[in-house]
């Protein structure tokens, strides 16, 4: 996009800054409608549930309802309590909202359609995912009332909590993929189980995690059967009790685009991003941002199932689950996972073994010896020297 915009006169400085605030507005706005479109989905399939109809009566098929509900909150009044602190206040629904777009800076739509292609993108996403809380913590403490308060104190434990079990999940398949890339993590999943399925999830050694990172997706969203943040029949409405107009509306919209973003990191650690389900090469006529949305969809569909079916849980329940039961086990895992990458990732057939006096790194500049093989550890592998293409005999 830079380069086109230099085709245009413009200075590579300028072409540059033109092109991000570009990128940035073509991922901000989308986001914003889908928002509006799952939201409807979502009452739809909530309605089908229960057996209604849910929305239908404005706009055909009721689709522009969630346009109207944004409409009505813009149009009210914003109340600010008089005993609040009118600054922080106003800011937190400010930092939700924010920091839920900035995550989607590193989701890679297809190959090569991200905004920003870093190395570190899962620890990026790890990092923003984290900074969600604050927004939370200081609306429910500026409120200065009782119920806002507890909420926060429950935000704060509860997206600690799960998001101690997300690091160590996240750990192994970083692992398993070598990378902390998204798109080296999609590559990696190509074919990956039985030569032709691009998943990481239906390996047999990665399906437990990726259950257990769904669910913790849940609880780190506060969505159902995990939103003791809000629990209407305790709360009234949690951190959001004192809020109304656009500040509302910001937690609203913060709180849906981390739900996608969630659904987005499953479909692409999990599930192939904007891979095929099948290593078909037919199927790679369909563009990759299509499968990528299709996934998205589906663990959409799954968070609606969820919440409109399992009821909520305590919150001891809720510590429990996430400190005596997915801490241990995803620790367990990370170490289940690294021994048996230790132990079969870098070995080879015997007709494969290079047994070598010498091997040079180039770019390293250091020699490695082996003049009298011992054991299998002593030989080096044709493909790793093959795939690396740094070494030299």
């Amino acid at each position: 996009m830079t380069s086109f915009f230099q085709s245009l006169g413009m200075s590579y400085e300028g072409a540059w800054f033109t092109a991000t605030i570009a990128g940035i507005l073509l991922i901000a706005f989308p986001l914003m409608l889908a928002v509006a479109l799952i939201i409807y989905g979502e009452r739809k399939l909530w309605a089908a549930f229960a057996l209604r109809r849910g929305p239908n009566v404005v706009g055909p098929f009721g689709i522009l309802q969630s346009f109207a509900d944004g409409l009505k909150v813009f149009l009210q009044e914003t109340i600010i309590p008089s005993a609040s602190n009118r600054g922080l206040f106003l800011i937190a629904p400010i930092i939700t909202f924010t920091v839920a777009l900035m995550a989607w800076a590193v989701i890679p739509f297809g190959d090569g359609v991200v905004l920003a292609d870093i190395n570190v993108g899962l620890l990026y996403i790890l990092a923003i995912s984290s900074l969600g809380v604050y927004g939370v913590v200081i609306s429910g403490w500026a409120s200065n009332s009782k119920y806002p308060f507890y909420s926060a104190m429950r935000a704060a434990a509860q997206m600690i909590s799960y998001e101690v079990s997300i690091g160590f999940i996240l750990i192994c398949v970083v692992l398993w993929a070598g990378t902390f890339n998204m798109g080296g993590i999609i590559a990696g999943q190509k074919g990956h189980v039985l030569g032709f399925i691009n998943a990481y999830a239906l390996n047999p050694l990665l399906f437990p995690i990726a259950v257990m990172f769904l669910i913790s997706a849940m609880a780190e969203t506060a969505r159902a059967p995990f939103d003791l943040t809000e629990a209407e029949s305790e709360l009234v409405a949690g951190y959001q009790t004192e809020y109304s107009s656009m500040a509302f509306a910001l937690f609203w919209l913060g709180e849906y685009a981390n739900v996608l973003l969630m659904c987005a990191l499953n479909a692409i650690l999990f599930w192939g991003g904007w891979l095929p389900p099948v290593d078909w090469a037919p199927l790679y006529m369909v563009p990759g941002i299509i499968w990528f949305f299709a996934k998205i969809l589906v663990m959409f569909f799954i968070f609606a199932w969820v919440k409109a079916t399992v009821p909520r849980y305590r919150y001891d329940q809720l510590m429990r689950l996430g400190w005596k039961i997915f801490l241990p086990i995803s620790l367990f895992w990370m170490f289940l996972v690294s021994g048996y990458l230790m132990l079969t990732r870098y070995d080879c057939k015997d007709s494969e073994r290079m047994y070598i006096s010498q091997v040079t790194d180039v770019e390293k500049g250091k020699t490695y010896t082996a003049e009298k093989p011992a054991n299998r550890w002593d030989g080096i592998c044709r493909s790793e020297l093959n795939v690396a293409g740094k070494a030299s005999k």
